[in-house]
């Protein structure tokens, strides 16, 4: 078996620190733009962006629409499996607006 358990499997999918702020910048807009995701990701380089993508499409939590023009368009949007996996991020997504404050004063405290 590839995984431990559920959170094993849900982390593998999510962990590292773009895949949740992409699904968020998704979910927010419904279908982006490649340069329309970027800029809603402060910080991301355009080869981190393209590689986190990538691992999301495979993982069919992310839609990559191609459009056959010139210059070439492509969409991205998040799948239904995506959209649920999006709903499960929100309790934490509210957990760290709560604890936000707590938490910097702690690393602030610590590197005091």
């Amino acid at each position: 078996m590839l995984y431990a358990c559920g959170l094993d499997a849900a982390v593998d999918v999510v962990g590292g620190k773009w895949k949740p702020m992409i699904l968020w910048a998704l979910y927010a807009g419904t279908t982006l733009r490649f340069g329309e995701l970027r800029r809603h990701i402060t910080g991301i380089s355009e080869k981190v962006l393209i590689q986190q993508l990538r691992e999301l499409e495979s993982d069919g939590i992310v839609h990559r629409e191609v459009y056959r023009e010139v210059p070439p368009k492509v969409e991205y949007s998040l799948t239904p499996l995506g959209l649920s996996l999006n709903e499960a991020l929100i309790p934490l997504g509210v957990w760290g607006d709560e604890h936000m404050q707590q938490l910097v004063a702690n690393r602030e405290g610590k590197a005091a």
